[in-house]
């Protein structure tokens, strides 16, 4: 098969073609390939690995054409695609002429979809604006030679330009346009074939027939078709046979067309790109529409169409029918904005690798709501629970820490279903399978922590932080309020779902979770917990578990829904959420690495019991230890060797620092770096002269999460607690302090390093922000001066909480 495709490949010269079909057939024992590959180009070579790849493809690839992509993230399985370039996309703003840029970009795009083995097509406009720009510089110049001979000057400034004929200008646009793509795609070295169409081509079963078998050719030898209405010959559409069935669609604009040739083709994917997002539910522009991430086949009742485009012929609707036509079809459909600067050079590949880009048409619609859906939901509920009272809030709490106990068989029978699908799949590392386990003891510890945020949740909601009598009945207060709506994103640690609802549901937050598939079975049944105890004030939507199949990176665009997003996991997941949540707030840590230093002045059994609970205790949490700082004075001495034989008994690998490593004849390997998060029974240990050394070390190779110093010296120690600006600094206590529980807050969502609003284990307090209440009697702005300066003092009152359930705790 691959020497049948080198073979039709117009770009290999026939004795470059000779060469590989020696070394392919050649018997693997002879040593003459280096030879051979010398006898062939770059550019034969490229086209060698081009078939290779297409080859491989077409046998990896055994879906069966008929029915669509149900889902976003089965598009990148997409073979065949059809890439639709509307008239906006590809013409300027003036409408006269190209939009260079973005062409460029999407042959790029396109160029190296085709290089990966798919088949790439083009349905594109643009001879139209061509031609015009064209014959408008060939009219102007023309003009102006004969009002010079004639007048004896120039008059361009009273001259009008007639109005020019479309056929007329894609007549002379057509050739043009073609001769830009071929040398944009040349650059990628990418063959490109014109096809021009009517829709009699399409009506005439001989002409269609030969359509099909010219296209099905021109990508076997992989060559990008394009393909464009035949608009100085176009007649007008049929009148009766416009989206009449699966056979039958008249040919009215590229719209039209695009869906067509998809499904004649069978294409699996059909890429409309316009100069808006997508799909939305009335005109874009207007306060309440909004844009459509899946489109079903019977929602059109629910669309209100705006105006056409402004150079466009066909609409959104007629994109709509034609969209809806090619799903019937079998083809997938997306709609996207091709003309955004900051998206356009990676608006197709996006689409095809499953992101939520503009609009997808599904014929599947899933039995339960959307993210968005569940989100608004939340937001609703939330508000609600935010204006309980908070023994309500208390009791919801208390509730569910007595369902975990109640129906703990049921939790542990879903835990162990997740267990054993975990073991047999031999993906998750121990530490994972550790987390993701859950026991009697476990579900204790948790009902017990639930009812001390059930405790903390009667003072948070509502409480005054201060308040100001500005002038005569005129007062100021400032009182904590939720901050909205979370979306909590968790790996394989189920028992984060009860903790966070609970910490939600006592700040008044509204709350989205996404857990890992791992966990699927009894994040299910810990969440249908979490709704039966909301379900006893009416706010069981409150809490909102996705179980879709939505990536964190869709979920992450969801800036104007979500407040704050808090992710529970690996280094890297908080990397990777911090890096897809461009436009909301992330509270998290980057890394967790640790540092313990033991000073000159250090007791030997503290600093024993200290480094061995802070790396061994549970070496894969954010807050063990990953670095030991010791004390230039402790070397070659009795405290050295006591930790060095505990390290060696716990197993635990020694990575030396570069001062360490100068002091040993034969040192243990040398870390690569001093900034590693190693996440298991390894530590780097270096040594400084002082203190001081130490801190400066930490702000030079910490991660500002927590840090330990071990001291007899007060003054000493003191001063490090001082001076280290790290979330959590320690004085003679374990760096496993750095915990939710441990500190006393019932539970965390997280632990941040983050220099605004909350810093370490962050629990109720963290999940709350303030807002100013002023209460007047009729006053103005006149009451102020020019430069914003009351006339009247400021008296600071005393401020005294009212008793619960008498707060403005909304």
């Amino acid at each position: 098969m691959l020497l049948q495709r080198l073979t039709l490949c117009p770009r290999i010269p026939s004795e470059s073609l000779r060469h590989v079909r020696c070394l392919l057939t050649r018997p693997q024992t002879q040593g003459k390939h280096h030879v051979v590959i010398m006898c062939i180009s770059m550019s034969t070579l490229l086209c060698v690995c081009v078939c290779i790849t297409r080859t491989t493809s077409s046998i990896l690839d055994g879906r069966a054409h008929g029915s669509s992509f149900a889902h976003r993230g089965e598009l990148r399985h997409a073979k065949r695609i059809v890439v639709k370039l509307g008239s906006a996309v590809v013409t300027r703003g003036d409408e006269c002429g190209l939009a260079l840029g973005r062409l460029a970009s999407i042959v790029e795009q396109v160029a190296m979809l085709q290089n990966q083995g798919r088949e790439m097509m083009i349905v594109t406009s643009g001879a139209v604006a061509f031609g015009k720009q064209r014959l408008r510089h060939e009219i102007l110049l023309s003009q102006s030679v004969r009002q010079a001979l004639h007048s004896g000057h120039n008059q361009l400034k009273d001259m009008s330009l007639p109005v020019l004929e479309a056929r007329a200008c894609a007549a002379a646009g057509q050739s043009g346009l073609m001769a830009l793509y071929e040398a944009m795609f040349t650059q990628y070295s990418t063959c490109t074939a014109q096809i021009l169409v009517t829709n009699l081509d399409f009506h005439d079963d001989q002409k269609r027939q030969n359509l099909n078998s010219t296209l099905q050719e021109l990508m076997r030898m992989n060559i990008v078709p394009i393909i464009n209405t035949n608009d100085a010959v176009v007649p007008p559409p049929e009148p009766n046979s416009d989206l009449q069935g699966v056979n039958v669609i008249s040919i009215k604009d590229n719209d039209s067309l695009a869906a067509r040739l998809a499904v004649e083709m069978k294409a699996d994917l059909l890429i409309a790109l316009s100069d808006v997002e997508g799909l939305y539910n009335s005109p874009p522009g207007t306060d309440d529409a909004k844009l459509i991430d899946i489109f079903y086949p019977g929602d059109q009742q629910s669309i209100t169409y705006g105006t056409k485009s402004r150079v466009g012929i066909g609409g959104m609707e007629a994109k709509v029918k034609a969209a809806l036509w090619a799903l019937q079809g079998g083809t997938s459909v997306v709609i996207a904005n091709g003309t955004h600067p900051k998206v356009t050079g990676h608006v197709i590949t996006d689409i095809v690798e499953g992101k939520k880009v503009g609009t997808f048409f599904s014929e599947i619609k899933p039995a339960g709501p959307t993210v968005e859906q569940q989100t608004e939901m939340a937001r609703n509920s939330g508000r609600t629970l935010a204006t309980l009272q908070p023994e309500q809030r208390s009791e919801i709490i208390c509730h569910l820490s007595e369902l975990l106990t109640e129906r703990k068989e049921e939790i542990l029978a879903a835990n162990k279903m997740d267990m054993d699908l975990a073991v047999n799949a031999g993906l998750l590392p121990p530490a994972m399978l550790k987390r993701l386990s859950l026991s009697s003891a476990k579900l204790n510890s948790l009902a017990i922590g639930l009812r001390q945020i059930a405790v903390a949740a009667q003072d948070s909601v509502g409480r005054v932080l201060r308040k100001t009598r500005v002038a005569h009945n005129l007062e100021l207060e400032q009182i904590t309020v939720p901050i909205g709506v979370l979306l909590v994103i968790f790996e394989a640690r189920p028992n984060c779902l009860p903790q966070v609802s609970a910490l939600a549901i006592a700040s008044g937050n509204a709350l989205l979770l996404k857990g890992g598939k791992e966990a699927a079975n009894t994040n299910r049944v810990l969440h249908q917990l979490a709704q039966e105890a909301l379900a006893m004030h009416d706010v069981r939507e409150a809490v909102q578990l996705v179980s879709t199949r939505e990536e964190v990176e869709d979920l992450c665009r969801l800036d104007k829904m979500i407040d704050l997003i808090i992710p529970r996991g690996s280094s890297q997941l908080v990397k990777d959420i911090q890096r897809a949540a461009k436009g909301i707030p992330v509270l998290g840590h980057s890394e967790g690495i640790c540092h313990v230093y033991v000073d000159a002045e250090a007791s030997v059994d503290k600093v024993i019991k200290i480094v061995r609970d802070s790396k061994c205790d549970y070496p894969a949490a954010c807050n063990a230890m990953e670095t030991l700082l010791i004390h230039r004075d402790i070397l070659r001495t009795q405290l050295f060797d006591q930790i060095i034989d505990m390290l060696r008994t716990e197993r635990v690998k020694i990575h030396a620092g570069p001062r360490f490593a100068s002091y040993l004849t034969f040192s243990p390997s040398e870390a690569n770096s001093l900034r590693t998060e190693y996440g298991d029974l390894e530590c780097c240990m270096e040594v400084v002269d002082s203190m001081l050394e130490a801190v400066d070390h930490i702000h030079k190779y910490g991660s500002s999460h927590t840090d330990v110093i071990v001291t007899e010296n007060e003054d000493t120690a003191e001063q490090f607690l001082q001076q280290l600006d790290s979330a959590c600094v320690f004085w003679n206590a374990s760096s496993r302090f750095a915990d939710g529980y441990r500190f006393g807050l019932g539970a965390e969502v997280g632990i941040s390093t983050a220099r605004i609003h909350a810093r370490g284990p962050v629990g109720l307090e963290g999940l709350l922000t303030t807002k100013w209440v002023l209460r007047g009697d009729g006053h103005t702005a006149a009451d102020f001066s020019e430069h914003g300066t009351m006339k009247y003092l400021h008296e600071n009152l005393p401020v005294v909480q009212p008793p619960a359930g008498q707060r403005d705790s909304n």
